[in-house]
């Protein structure tokens, strides 16, 4: 598309010397124009407003523009008006140029523009016709030779008395999107228009094969049918169009075909291929194409190594063969182009090193390698390259260090070589990159120092030189156009400079992972300092003291501290806070209460103390709020349940707050998590929770809530973790109406409560997340969000444990510490996928289920502390990923299975068992204990 509008400004230059060539000659001519003649182009005239709807795209491309037919004036020649051409001798207009003549309205079948029967050129390109068609009328226009209508917002069917115009040499409808061919018209089109020399028709729809006759049109010299919705294959035998210099096919993701064959005496200058699905290996024939100056074969599906012949193509500008399947060394036969301006062989899959002819392409001002897999050492190749203004060479396997020559590029703009293996220190000194304004030397293994020409750069806008392994502290920048900085993941040290409060333009900052200290003393005034700063991130470093930057005050909406060493915050009236981040640090004193646009804001795992303030609600955007981990106590709001309609996670857990848990909770809601866990909290569950639908961690354990089970919690459909432990819960687990409740739940933990009765069966039936699970088709991740990730302390193997992060295959049942009694349902057997199995320190009875033998996956099974009795299953030997066993202060008797994990588990595994026999316990076995069958 780059191209095209550069092809428009030619044909307009061209149109209006031809313009200016025909006036200059009617001056001295006697002829007028006919009355009738001049009350149609004033009736043309006046059926369109004149608005400048290409504005931007004129100034982009400096298109000459202005309203011609504002000079239009009754009484006057109309001969002489702006855009009109006469015949020298009759008198009859014969062009009419309204391109980019801000032209703005619907050319109706009635129009006086079809009133022109000797027209030979007409050019509306550049307005804006929407609504109009290309309709009957202009196919009565039979002497025309040149139609223009592109950018002009054509839309509909494009009549078939288009193809009437057999005069036509060239034809541009490029660009009015809506526009379509009728079906067979495109062909039509092809087989009448047989003096065609140019046909540009991109973006109309053709919805067609691509026609072979077009590929004897002998006269064709410029073919544009991109984004056209082309499809089949294209033409596989040689194409004779002698005159043909430009082809371009871009955008028809469905026409496939092999690399076009051109005879050898071809005149082609530019060849692209863009967005198609041509696919195979290059010809070396195509080295015969010794006119072409552009070639763009990029999102294509060719494959295979460049052949050497490519070097042939000496009269080359531009070469992109990017986003294809490329493999193979690059020959260094392209050295040969020396007139090339532009090489991108980028996300492709060569391989070997960057070959050092290159430093032949003295002309070049974009090299992109970036994406592949090129190794060994950047080659010194760049003394020659003077015009360089763009170098891409990131995402590869490129090592050694990075060459001197690179300081020699003084007109380079942009450097990125982020995610290789570069080693060593950054170059120094260079001559100057004073046009420089891109530098990304991130994601490798550069140490040493940053040096000093980096901060004295001045025009540069982005500096990225993120994990690596500098040193040293970071310096004084020099100039303010900087926009994004990243220093971080190295190895910096000291404080942040004063200077960069100085950067007005500076919107990134990121500066986590080092080992910078203190809050830097700056004399800069506080409504001044980084006024457009949007994120700033500085933590996991060693920052002290006490926070108090009034930065980025209508900008700043990412704010993140965690992880240092921060006594103090003063909060600002940030008015685009989204993301603050406060956790990890030595916070004291009361809650900060965040600016009313957060909808993240954690002061986790600092030492917070108070009450919270009900004006946290008035954060009605909040989405995460973690204030876990603190010393903060008093009642909770009642409006916490409530405040926010996009609320998913609350996270309180480990405080000291007391009274009861918020009751009321907004319908449609859309909390995820809810942490209390490790407070003082009492009082019932609410009844509420039932409309929680998004609900997939409810963590109320250790508190002392008083309350039989909430059975009505499994009809929550995304609840997967449970955890009620360490609170006065009692009763039966009771039965449920729900057909088939908690069948998203993974972790439960009903531990060390007063529970009674019989083992939930009806819900142990229903744990389908529990059963036959295939891992190998799950994607493995955590629960929760990118940036947040949900926790949960959990006793298993004996040991409490705190997963900071839950992985969604992780799976856990703890029964223990309660007054349950009867037997195991053998329905657990059935849970095939379960981790940890906890049912100690109840009142179970009868025999280990041999349904057990189907836990392929526990780790853990504590049995201990009940009336268990009979035999240990020697079925159990085949769980063979199971790492502690307890079955001590049970009935159990018989021989102790010997195999597998069994070999593994020590005394305390059967401790208090009078009945058992064997390995590893002293007492031996006779015949009888061993021969009698297991149960």
């Amino acid at each position: 598309m780059s191209k095209h509008p550069l092809l428009c400004f030619l044909f307009f230059l061209s149109f209006s010397q031809l313009l200016l060539s025909s006036s200059s000659s009617f001056s001295n001519s006697t002829k007028i124009c006919s009355h009738a003649q001049s009350l149609a182009l004033l009736k043309l005239k006046n059926s369109f407003s004149i608005k400048n709807s290409y504005s931007e795209y004129f100034k982009h491309y400096h298109l000459p523009n202005y309203p011609k037919t504002e000079y239009w004036k009754e009484g006057s020649d109309c001969c002489s008006w702006d855009g009109v051409t006469c015949d020298l001798v009759t008198g009859h207009v014969i062009e009419l140029d309204l391109s980019c003549s801000w032209l703005s309205g619907t050319i109706h079948s009635n129009s006086t523009l079809f009133l022109f029967p000797n027209l030979r050129s007409l050019n509306l390109a550049f307005n804006n016709f929407s609504g109009s068609s290309v309709s009957d009328g202009f196919g009565r226009f039979s002497s025309l030779t040149h139609l223009n209508l592109s950018y002009s917002s054509f839309s509909g069917r494009i009549s078939p008395e288009i193809s009437h115009l057999s005069s036509l040499v060239s034809l541009d409808l490029s660009w009015n999107v809506g526009a379509e061919f009728a079906l067979d018209g495109f062909d039509s089109l092809v087989q009448n228009l047989t003096k065609l020399q140019k046909l540009h028709l991109r973006g109309v729809s053709i919805s067609s094969v691509f026609p072979n006759s077009l590929l004897n049109r002998s006269s064709l010299i410029s073919l544009d049918l991109s984004s056209c919705r082309l499809h089949g294959k294209f033409p596989d035998h040689d194409i004779h169009l002698l005159k043909l210099q430009l082809l371009y096919l871009v955008e028809n993701y469905y026409l496939s075909g092999n690399f076009p064959r051109f005879s050898e005496n071809n005149s082609l200058i530019d060849l692209v291929l863009q967005s198609t699905n041509f696919s195979g290996e290059l010809r070396t024939s195509m080295g015969n194409l010794k006119s072409l100056q552009t070639l763009d074969l990029s999102h294509c599906q060719f494959s295979g190594s460049i052949p050497a012949s490519l070097g042939n193509l000496k009269q080359s500008k531009a070469l992109d063969l990017s986003y294809c399947q490329f493999s193979g060394s690059i020959p260094a036969s392209l050295g040969n182009l020396k007139s090339l301006q532009a090489l991108d062989l980028s996300d492709c899959q060569f391989s070997g090193s960057i070959p050092a002819s290159l430093e032949n392409l003295t002309q070049i001002t974009t090299l992109n390698l970036e994406w592949n897999h090129f190794s060994g050492k950047i080659p010194n190749i760049f003394y020659n390259l003077r015009n360089l203004n763009f170098l891409y060479l990131a995402g590869n396997n490129l090592s050694g260090q990075i060459p001197p020559s690179i300081g020699n590029l003084t007109n380079l703009h942009y450097l990125d070589v982020f995610q290789n293996q570069l080693e060593g220190a950054i170059p120094s000194p260079v001559i100057g990159f004073s046009s420089l304004s891109y530098v990304d030397l991130g994601y490798n293994l550069l140490n040493g120092t940053i040096p000093s020409w980096l901060y004295t750069l001045p025009s540069l806008v982005e500096l990225d030189l993120s994990h690596n392994k500098l040193i040293g502290h970071i310096g004084e920048f020099q100039f303010d156009s900087l926009e994004k900085i990243d220093l971080s993941m190295n190895e910096l040290h000291g404080s942040i400079p004063t200077s960069i409060f100085e950067l007005v333009n500076l919107s990134s900052l990121y500066l986590f992972s080092n080992n910078l200290s203190g809050f830097p003393e700056t004399s800069v005034h506080s409504n001044s300092m980084l006024p457009k700063i949007q994120i700033l991130d500085l933590s996991h470093n060693n920052i002290s003291g006490i926070f108090s930057w009034n930065v980025g005050k209508d900008t700043l909406h990412y704010l993140n501290l965690s992880y240092n060493s921060i006594i103090g915050f003063e909060m600002h009236p940030w008015s685009s806070m989204e993301i603050l981040d406060l956790h990890s640090n030595l916070l004291q004193g009361p809650l900060p209460t965040p600016p009313n646009s957060t909808y993240f804001f954690s002061v986790s795992h600092n030492k917070l103390s108070g009450e919270i303030s009900p004006l946290i609600c008035k954060a009605s955007s909040m989405q995460i709020l973690d204030i876990s981990h603190n010393n903060l106590s008093g009642m909770l709001p009642h409006c916490l349940g409530n405040f926010s309609k996009d609320l998913s996670v609350l996270n309180l857990q480990r405080n000291q707050f007391h009274g009861t848990i918020p009751q009321t909770f907004l319908k449609g809601n859309y909390i995820r998590t809810l942490d209390f866990n490790g407070n003082q909290l009492e009082g019932l569950v609410p009844r509420s929770l039932n409309i929680c639908r998004e609900l997939e961690v409810l963590d109320l354990g250790n508190n002392k809530i008083n309350h039989t089970f909430p059975h009505w919690l499994g009809a929550l459909p995304k609840l997967q973790v449970l955890v009620l432990r360490s609170n006065h819960f009692h009763g039966q687990t009771g039965f449920s109406k729900i057909k088939s409740p908690f069948m998203s739940l993974r972790i439960i933990d009903l531990a060390h409560n007063d529970f009674e009765g019989h083992l939930p069966e009806m819900y142990l039936r229903s744990l389908k997340a529990v059963m036959n699970i295939d891992e190998g088709d799950m994607t493995r991740r955590y629960m929760g969000g990118t940036y947040y990730q949900d926790s949960t302390v959990v006793t298993i193997k004996r040991l409490e444990m705190e997963f900071v992060k839950i992985l969604n295959t992780f799976t856990t049942i703890d029964l223990s510490c309660n007054k349950f009694q009867g037997e195991i349902p053998k329905c657990i057997g059935n849970l095939s996928s379960l981790r940890g199995l906890n049912l100690s320190h109840n009142y179970l009875t009868g025999h280990i289920p041999l349904s057990f033998r189907n836990l392929n996956m526990l780790e853990s099974l504590d049995l201990s502390s009940n009336k268990l009795s009979g035999r240990i299953p020697q079925e159990l030997t085949s769980l063979t990923f199971l790492e502690v066993l307890y079955l001590s202060q049970n009935l159990l008797t018989g021989f102790i299975p010997r195999g597998n994990q069994f070999k593994t588990f020590e005394n305390d595994s059967y401790y208090d068992n009078s009945g058992l026999c064997g390995f590893p316990l002293s007492k031996r076995c006779t015949t009888d204990e061993i021969l009698k069958p297991s149960q």
